[in-house]
């Protein structure tokens, strides 16, 4: 085929795909989340899909598909037809760790999932249920010795279960993790007493350490929460100890037109800017915000994995 011709009818599919991207969404967009409702990255999802919903004058659905590390939810996603009517939003768990749990993925995190926007750091905080009585790390090391086996914790980061084992190992204490489907479900154990320790977003938990429920030992984060600046950093109190933050962002399915990627990443970045959505969002709920985009995201993404494939040979993880 003469090069003009191609070049034509490449010009011409370029400008269809404009075109469509002006149009979308012409029906339901749904966003796929793989963790269980109430969580911190639920509300967060579910505020922006309002926005969006407004936006596009179409419904934005967000679908709950817990279980089998994130992964169900994640190829749930990476599987569905690349016409931007399904976006999925994932923590970097199943984005950028999962590939080194586990022996096989239904999915390739590189090459079926699209970045469109890194939307926030979470600040994660380790908390306990404030009638463990213990306000420190060392304080709950001591009670962990005296009820050996005793105590259970929760964590969806990967990190901060890395940092758990560790501490067993170091301090000789068996505290044992349990699963969950989602951030709710963890705060509602710690508040009963049944998984008394956790590492858990502070978007989850504000009330409850504000109210003395839970009490935070230590935040993982460069700095100390603005709204709680008595919390110290894991690095204050754990020097050497630094685990890189848990984040959030938004993918669609690999094939999805350059057009559409750029109008939903446009929309969601003016949409996160407004002030009033980042009062309530971000600084009320103690989520860092991030912003980048297309490109800068994806570059983020492949720098992180280097880090992750890193943490996990560290931790002597074996896959499953």
């Amino acid at each position: 085929m003469p090069r003009l011709v191609l070049m034509v009818l490449a010009a011409l599919a370029g400008l269809a795909s404009s075109v469509w991207a002006q149009d979308f969404p012409s029906r339901t967009v749904r966003i796929i989340i793989p963790l269980a409702a109430g969580g911190g990255g639920d509300v967060f999802i579910r505020a922006l899909a309002d926005e969006l919903q407004r936006a596009w004058g179409q419904p934005v659905l967000v679908e709950n598909r817990p279980g089998g590390g994130l992964n169900i939810g994640t190829r749930a996603c990476a599987e569905a037809t690349p016409d931007g009517t399904t976006l999925c939003f994932l923590s970097s768990e199943p984005v950028v760790y999962n590939q080194f749990l586990y022996k096989s993925l239904p999915f390739d995190p590189d090459k079926d999932l699209q970045p469109i926007a890194k939307l926030f750091v979470n600040t994660l905080a380790f908390v306990v249920n404030s009638d463990l009585k213990v306000t420190t790390i060392p304080e709950l090391i001591a009670v962990a010795k005296a009820r050996r086996g005793q105590l259970s914790y929760a964590t969806f980061a990967f990190p901060m279960a890395a940092f758990m084992e560790r501490l067993k190992k170091t301090e000789d204490i068996d505290i044992i993790r349990v699963p969950y489907r989602g951030g709710g479900e963890v705060v509602n154990a710690v508040l009963a007493g049944t998984t008394p320790v956790a590492w858990l977003a502070l978007s989850n938990m504000v009330p409850q350490i504000q109210t003395g429920r839970f009490t935070a030992l230590a935040v993982n984060a460069k700095a100390r929460s603005p709204l709680f600046p008595n919390v110290p950093t894991l690095a204050e109190v754990r020097p050497g100890e630094d685990y890189p933050p848990t984040w959030f962002g938004l993918y669609a399915p690999a094939g999805v037109p350059r057009p559409i990627l750029e109008k939903i990443a446009s929309d969601v970045t003016r949409i996160t800017a407004e002030p009033a959505f980042r009062q309530r969002m971000f600084i009320e709920r103690a989520v860092e915000p991030a912003g980048d985009t297309l490109e800068d995201f994806a570059r983020f993404i492949r720098a992180e994995r280097k880090i992750s494939e890193r943490i996990v040979k560290e931790s002597g993880e074996q896959p499953r």
